[in-house]
């Protein structure tokens, strides 16, 4: 199985952190975010990555190179313009000619996911897509899952605590067969609007309850909390 990781953005929120440094070069706990989840993938045995990157890519390039010094086999998708998530993952399926099942990846996501459990569960149900899932006691603010056993029906945005229909979030972590994207519409495109969303009414997107940790980097707040909090995990689980 092939890897995606969407990590094109300009991370503006993470200013001035990113006016010299591409977001996924920031370090977590003395290692960059990208690398956090390149050896994740190779832990579960995914060695073959694609990276779409745009901001300073020629930095990313340099430090990372072929992946051969972290085991890993990488290539690289340059985003010369916006696409959106949507056109993203599509342009690069198309170049690199993916035909099976894939997994995809918000690069600006740190988490250990479980993605042997993810593949397993993906290959049982009969969805175009599965959706890693992890629980936040914020759920107001990201998208509150709204589920039929584990088929997700969808999602609401930013709802008031008490109203959610549960407390698990989008993770950014997903496997994906190829016919998924066919309804995504040529250009830019919201993978989440145009694809995530009409599969979703039709049954076709399923749910993976990932249950170790998981930290958001999109912000400055949220990035140095994340570097806090996984040091704080790490420290704990050395024990």
């Amino acid at each position: 199985m092939k890897a995606i990781i969407l990590a094109g953005g300009r991370g503006e929120r993470l200013r001035p952190l990113t006016d010299e440094t591409p977001k996924p070069l920031l370090p977590i706990q003395g290692k960059p975010i990208i690398e956090h989840a390149v050896e994740n993938l190779k832990k579960h045995g995914i060695k073959d990555i694609i990276l779409s990157i745009g901001h300073l890519p020629e930095k990313i390039q340099s430090h990372l190179g072929t992946g051969e010094n972290l085991g890993v086999n990488l290539l690289y998708n340059i985003e010369k313009e916006l696409l959106g998530t949507g056109g993203a993952v599509a342009d690069v399926v198309k170049k690199f000619d993916i035909k099976e099942p894939f997994l995809l990846l918000w690069g600006d996501n740190i988490g250990n996911y479980d993605i042997t459990k993810l593949r397993e569960e993906h290959e049982a149900n009969a969805g175009l897509i599965t959706m890693g899932l992890t629980p936040r006691e914020d759920v107001e603010d990201f998208g509150a899952a709204d589920l039929d056993g584990d088929k997700i029906k969808g999602f609401v945005e930013k709802p008031k605590r008490e109203e959610a229909p549960s407390n698990l979030i989008n993770a950014g972590v997903f496997v994906i067969e190829p016919e998924a994207l066919e309804i995504l519409p040529e250009g830019k495109s919201s993978i989440e609007k145009k694809c995530f969303e009409p599969l979703s009414a039709e049954g076709k997107l399923y749910a993976h309850k990932h249950e170790g940790y998981w930290f958001p980097t999109d912000t400055l707040e949220k990035y140095q909390q994340a570097d806090k909090e996984l040091g704080e995990y790490l420290d704990l689980t050395s024990d």
